[in-house]
């Protein structure tokens, strides 16, 4: 009888473990007619811009959307790009923080219209929207605590990135625009979903309609900014950022991870996946030295 209770339990810790893994997976596979070799062969065809990715040694990385000269649009390259940027993030054990922004002074434009009237076929354009589903998806289940930094302007798809992010920590004078229906379109990269779990169906429906104009006032006030920073003369916004950021991603990277995971769960399992989900990870730091070195300090009321 023992025996037999043991074994469901473990039974159902490899379902648990296999549900999570299987979040951290991509959305479309080849089971869902999606090739990503091919469409990301049509996306190279489009080069220009990139995105860069410094990793630091305080666990925070800085990924940086590079195509100024087109407000930072995505080219095919760029969206490869930033899939290959992710998957070497999901590798990277010393991470805590993430910090996502543009180049010269705005975040990112969207899409760039030479590649999107290139594959503006209904083929091409459900690869490409599977394509990014899978990267944002991943981006967003990164076990990092994520930032989009915003200056100057997000939109379409720039608006669609951000969301990806934990927080968006906005600029004065900066905005987020969902402008895809004045391009007779909505969200394609996960969005507009993403939106919704932000900010809520009504506001979401206000923003995705209108293609409102969202400043830093009106951000914080439907919880889609969640603070507004001005960089000091002795520092810029990225600096600005990661000072913020840091109040966030104090300690070990183990348990700063282990807190976006438990996270992640609650939010994408059901109860009592999720409470199941919550005892793995937490089995995974009890006892750890990051635990026992809290312990012998006696740092629970610092």
């Amino acid at each position: 009888m023992a025996l037999r209770v043991q074994g469901r339990k473990c039974l159902r810790t490899v379902h648990n473990m296999h549900l999570l893994q299987q979040r951290r997976n991509n959305i479309y596979s080849v089971s869902d007619g999606f090739d990503e070799e091919e469409i990301r062969k049509k996306l190279q065809c489009f080069p220009g811009g990139s995105i860069d990715l410094l990793k630091q040694k305080n666990g925070v990385a800085v990924l940086t959307i590079n195509n100024p000269s087109r407000m930072n649009a995505f080219t095919g390259t760029m969206m490869t790009e930033l899939k290959d940027r992710v998957t070497e993030l999901k590798g990277w054990t010393d991470g805590k923080g993430l910090i996502v922004h543009g180049a010269g002074n705005t975040f990112c434009s969207g899409s760039d219209l030479n590649a999107v009237r290139a594959i503006s076929n209904p083929h091409d354009g459900m690869k490409m929207c599977m394509f990014m589903q899978n990267t944002l998806t991943n981006l967003m289940r990164l076990p990092l605590i994520s930032v989009a930094l915003i200056e100057g302007k997000a939109l379409g798809g720039g608006a669609e990135l951000c969301t990806a992010c934990d927080f968006r920590l906005m600029m004065p004078q900066s905005e987020i625009r969902f402008v895809h229906k004045h391009m007779g379109l909505v969200p394609g990269w996960g969005g507009a979903s993403r939106l919704i779990r932000i900010i809520g169906g009504r506001n979401a429906l206000i923003l995705l309609s209108s293609a409102r104009k969202v400043d830093p006032e009106y951000g914080l006030a439907i919880g889609l900014a969640d603070a507004v920073i001005t960089p000091s003369d002795q520092s810029g916004s990225l600096e600005a950022a990661e000072k913020w950021l840091s109040e966030y991603i104090k300690g070990p990277a183990t348990v700063v991870r282990a807190v976006k995971q438990v996270v992640l769960s609650g939010r994408e399992l059901d109860l009592e996946e999720s409470l199941k989900a919550e005892k793995t990870i937490f089995g995974n730091v009890w006892g750890a030295p990051a635990n026992l070195e809290a312990l012998a300090q006696g740092s629970k009321h610092k």
